[in-house]
């Protein structure tokens, strides 16, 4: 069994009693993660960003202090 999700292709490798295998077939250029692993990327993300702007609003005070 397998689902198109446009490019990607989602296909179910195993099913024992309650659990169920996926593959996932997508182009390199497409990460796929486990979600858990895709928050924790997020949250990475996020904290950087977080860290720039704040960076940059500093680097303006000491601008604007000169």
């Amino acid at each position: 069994e397998a689902i198109m999700v446009g490019d990607i292709e989602v296909v179910i490798v195993e099913v024992r009693g309650d659990r169920v295998r996926v593959g996932i077939v997508a182009p390199k250029d497409i990460p796929v993660h486990r979600k858990e692993v895709y928050d924790a990327i997020q949250k990475i993300h996020e904290a950087h960003e977080t860290n720039r702007q704040e960076r940059t609003e500093q680097e303006g005070n000491n601008d604007q202090d000169r």
